[in-house]
């Protein structure tokens, strides 16, 4: 489906590839965010667009020395890791439970961590640049490096799938644990004290921002690439375990090369050229979608994931969605759907099968084919998953 310029009056136009509707909460943020000054061209809202805190998840913002770090969010770096496999779907018959239960007591998940790290985290080399972050999370370095190869909760997520083709798949969703949460929130805060001291005018106290040039935007950047860093070796840390189980169970503990790896944020930003200028650009809950990159978009945990590779788009800066995006929220997934309603959306998946996880019901979600359809000039499929594992935050 091709973008459509939304019918409001702001600065910038907001293109959007969302076939719904938009509500007037997030009207409201779009129109917010595309009023700022230093917002470049117009802003994208791709097909999972929903509501979230200052800007809205699943849209992308280039803007022009300046960055706004609560639309980059405070799980830093979260994003999707994949390997596809050279075992069959044959080989997993009769052995998923004992999959899921191994993986569950090797990687940690929810407010949980490691209690010893391993030698792949004592040497991984951003540790050695911990002393230049935030003061604010300097006393945090130990519990980082145990939430290192940690899952963390919400909808983060461990799965085996397969593909049309009855290949398995291994997949994981999961950003920066708490270390990236609170160094968000240390420089979120400077950024409003910054407005408040200015008495600069924001049409919402979240879009605070650090202009390019200052001392506060240099140690922002600093320390996001850092987190951002952090996020996609927590991924590499948590597949290795993943991987050594799957081989354990599949092929007797015999190490095999992945067909395929995967591994891409959707929070996130980057410094990246678009329509010939040099831009910031903030992708809140999407993924980078240049032509010939590969992307991770799920579904939820009943439904189909795929594998894409990017077209290009320039209008979208080169991105796509990051997921079926949320259809309600937490709480009214709970009040609106119950255990019974779990077991049927999640049939044919080994999973937990509890009340403790109906916020992240299938039904909670938007559709995911349909998600697919509104982006076909974002990306093209490579692979279609369905998962028969899945290891809940």
């Amino acid at each position: 489906m091709p973008y459509k310029p939304l019918n409001l009056s702001t600065p910038v136009p907001i293109l959007s590839w969302a076939n719904h509707e938009l509500g007037h909460q997030e009207i409201k943020m779009a129109k917010n965010t595309a009023s700022l000054p230093f917002v470049f061209k117009h802003v994208a809202l791709m097909p999972d667009v929903h509501l979230g805190k200052g800007a809205l998840v699943g849209s992308v913002i280039a803007t022009k020395e300046a960055i706004i770090p609560a639309a980059v969010g405070v799980d830093i770096g979260c994003g999707m890791a994949a390997i596809k496999t050279a075992y069959t779907a044959d080989q997993l018959e009769g052995k998923l439970k004992k999959i899921r239960l191994d993986i569950e007591a090797a990687i940690p998940v929810g407010f949980n961590q490691n209690k010893d790290t391993d030698k792949t985290v004592d040497n991984w080399q951003g540790w050695q640049q911990f002393k230049d972050l935030h003061p604010g999370v300097q006393h945090l370095e130990s519990k980082a490096m145990k939430q290192m190869g940690s899952l963390g909760g919400g909808n983060h997520f461990i799965e085996v799938c397969l593909d049309t083709e009855n290949s398995v798949w291994l997949m994981l969703h999961s950003g920066s644990r708490n270390i990236g949460n609170m160094l968000a929130q240390c420089h979120i805060s400077t950024a409003k004290e910054l407005t408040r001291l200015a008495n600069t005018q924001l049409p919402d106290s979240d879009l605070a921002y650090f202009v390019q040039g200052t001392p506060e935007f240099a140690a922002y950047w600093r320390d996001l690439q850092w987190a951002q860093n952090y996020a996609r070796f927590n991924r590499e840390a948590m597949m290795a375990r993943f991987k050594r189980i799957i081989e354990k169970h599949l092929a007797g503990g015999k190490q095999a090369k992945p067909l395929l790896e995967v591994n891409c944020h959707h929070n996130y930003a980057e410094q990246e050229v678009h329509f010939g200028e040099e831009v910031y650009v903030t992708r809140k809950g999407a993924v980078r979608a240049r032509e010939q990159d590969y992307g991770i978009i799920p579904g939820s945990m009943g439904a189909k994931s795929f594998i894409i590779k990017g077209k290009g788009n320039a209008h979208s800066y080169c991105s796509c969605s990051h997921g079926a995006g949320r259809l309600m929220s937490r709480n009214k997934a709970k009040e609106n759907f119950s255990l019974d309603d779990l077991l049927e959306q999640t049939q044919g998946v080994e999973c937990r099968k509890d009340t403790g996880i109906l916020d992240e019901i299938p039904g909670a979600y938007k559709p995911i084919e349909q998600v697919m359809a509104n982006q076909s000039d974002l990306v093209e499929v490579v692979a279609t998953l369905k998962q028969v594992v899945c290891v809940k935050g």
